[in-house]
């Protein structure tokens, strides 16, 4: 399920509702407080079901590429773990539409993104980091949802995601056999980008300042890695660019959240850093 990068997840969720404006209309009540959970388990499972599904497509070429994976190396079949992948999509689904109707659909769409994803997405060198970042752009959507109205205005901001993931996901096609500095250097441009679009909507909302506290280690954090593997494009040093790429969403998530002015939710977008990183260590991020 890859317990690091479902946290990333849930931190686009609570950026959506940060970008929403929820807080900032309604008083903290149990009342209100429970649709923000309910999103998060949403993303949950999700997350975690489309990453189980992932991996049962992938059962025959882990075999040869990856036998550390739980399917290959024997500790879960591939049965159960079907199991586990479908029933963490439908109760992701589930928990959005007790939400409101306008998060099961993105809900359902985020589900349907990412089998897609798992089934064919990823074989293409195009469509395949693109399918990938529409998971994560809905995703932020998902959040944005707990005002259904207010992904009318703002549904645009879901290319932001789909622009980051699209460049990791080009990324980590060199995790195995070593990658191409080309892709690398267009990845670093990519990136560039998605700072400058928060950049410039934290500039529109009067709250650059507060962004930048989380832009600095965000840039910090994705560049070092990935100027390393330009450097050297090995698998292991492209390895460690995906993966600081991953956990560093929820710093792109926390600028997202100050950018729109609701600094408590940034600060508890961070607090999820340390628990996402201890993760990293015990599970696999890639």
């Amino acid at each position: 399920m890859r317990p690091a990068n479902i946290v990333t997840s849930v931190a686009d969720v609570l950026a959506g509702i940060a970008i929403s404006g929820y807080f900032a209309q309604l008083e903290i009540t149990v009342a209100t407080v429970l649709p923000v959970l309910l999103l998060c388990l949403s993303t949950i499972g999700l997350y975690g079901g489309g990453v189980v599904m992932n991996d049962v497509f992938d059962a025959g070429l882990d075999k040869i590429e990856r036998p550390e994976r739980p399917i290959p190396s024997g500790l879960i079949n591939i049965g159960e773990a079907a199991t586990l992948g479908i029933t963490l999509l439908i109760a992701g689904i589930l928990a959005a539409f007790l939400t409101n109707s306008t998060s099961g659909i993105i809900a359902f769409l985020v589900a349907l993104s990412a089998v897609v994803y798992d089934k064919w997405g990823k074989h293409h060198s195009f469509l395949g980091p693109v399918n990938m970042g529409l998971c994560r752009g809905l995703n932020l959507l998902l959040g944005i949802s707990i005002l259904a109205f207010a992904v009318n205005t703002w549904w645009f901001l879901a290319i932001v995601p789909i622009i980051y993931i699209a460049s990791i996901t080009m990324i980590s096609r060199g995790e195995v056999h070593g990658g191409s500095r080309t892709v690398l250097y267009a990845a670093s441009f990519l990136y560039g980008l998605v700072i400058s679009f928060i950049l410039y909507f934290s500039f529109v909302q009067g709250k650059v300042w507060f962004a930048l506290i989380f832009l600095l280690p965000f840039t910090w954090m994705i560049f070092t890695p990935l100027l390393k593997a330009i450097k050297e494009p090995v698998g292991k040093n492209i390895g460690k660019a995906v993966k600081a790429g991953v956990l560093a969403l929820i710093l792109m998530n926390a600028a997202w959240a100050a950018a729109f002015g609701s600094l408590y939710l940034a600060l508890l977008i961070i607090l999820l850093l340390p628990l996402s990183f201890k993760l990293g260590r015990i599970f696999a991020v890639t």
